[in-house]
């Protein structure tokens, strides 16, 4: 009897699983094929896109920037890094006048740098750490006062000696030279807008904003010819002398017209930057 019972009991619980097994082939069925008169279309899966590998897109670009006239290069690092190299170059010659000394006056400027390009949203907006390895950023001037005119050093009035060849006199000469790399490299930070590398087009328009730490500019000048008291020139001196009062007098007032002269482009030291640009980029291999 006992035995009958088990029998029983294997027979309904084998029953059972074979029932829902059918029943779950069955649903499987339906949802495969659809129940009668309704239509299902199957979900592709996303495609991914493919992310362009480093170094596989350059661009080149140029534009105007307080540094010179720009060129740059750059190459892509990933979707939110870039490498960007420029070089810059300008020259431009004036004449101006300050305290009395005139200065026949060169700007040449020569620089080049790299930048890491930082996009940390995706977008256009970025920030730039970077060196400017090289700088050669000076001015160099010829001074002269014209004989027979005033000129004034740290608040005192001296006057040009007119040229005379039995004694040997000449008017007032002398050089400057304003250096602005007194830190060489010298780091800089920009921020901006717009990826000259971009997923899709070719041309940018770049723009920033930025400092360079060049170090503060030093500033030498030196001055040569004869100087006056007195605008008779009763009371005269070859400025270049070691021993004269006068010329020692007049070397001391330039040392100190030279130091008020660098307090006042101290500033510079942290040179601004502000360019503007257009780039092209292109694809250097397929993905």
């Amino acid at each position: 009897m006992r035995s009958g019972n088990l029998f029983a009991a294997a027979l309904l619980l084998a029953s059972s699983t074979l029932v829902a097994q059918s029943f779950s082939s069955s649903q499987d069925y339906m949802d495969s094929e659809g129940a009668p008169g309704i239509s299902h279309t199957a979900v592709a899966p996303p495609v991914a896109v493919p992310r362009p590998r480093p170094f596989s897109k350059v661009a080149f670009g140029g534009g105007t920037s307080l540094l010179g006239i720009q060129l740059a290069l750059t190459t892509n690092l990933s979707q939110h890094f870039n490498l960007r190299s420029t070089g810059n170059v300008f020259g431009y010659s004036t004449n101006f006048t300050t305290s009395g000394i005139g200065a026949d006056a060169h700007l040449n400027m020569k620089s080049a740098g790299t930048a890491l390009d930082i996009y940390p949203f995706h977008k256009g907006f970025r920030v730039s750490p970077g060196l400017l390895f090289y700088n050669g950023n000076r001015i160099t001037a010829n001074a002269s006062v014209a004989a027979g005119t005033s000129f004034m050093l740290n608040g005192q009035t001296y006057y040009s000696a007119n040229a005379n060849l039995a004694t040997g006199t000449t008017p007032v000469n002398g050089n400057a030279l304003l250096n602005l790399h007194t830190t060489n490299p010298a780091f800089t930070i920009t921020t901006g807008w717009g990826n000259t590398v971009p997923q899709k087009g070719h041309w940018s328009f770049p723009f920033e904003l930025g400092v360079a730490m060049i170090g503060a500019p030093s500033l030498h000048v030196n001055l040569g010819g004869w100087a006056c008291y007195d605008q008779a020139q009763s009371l005269c001196t070859d400025i270049s002398s070691k021993t004269d009062p006068i010329a020692i007098e007049i070397q001391n007032n330039l040392s100190a017209q030279v130091a008020k002269w660098t307090r006042d482009i101290e500033p510079l030291k942290t040179y601004p930057i502000a360019s503007f640009g257009v780039a092209y980029s292109f694809g250097l291999r397929t993905n």
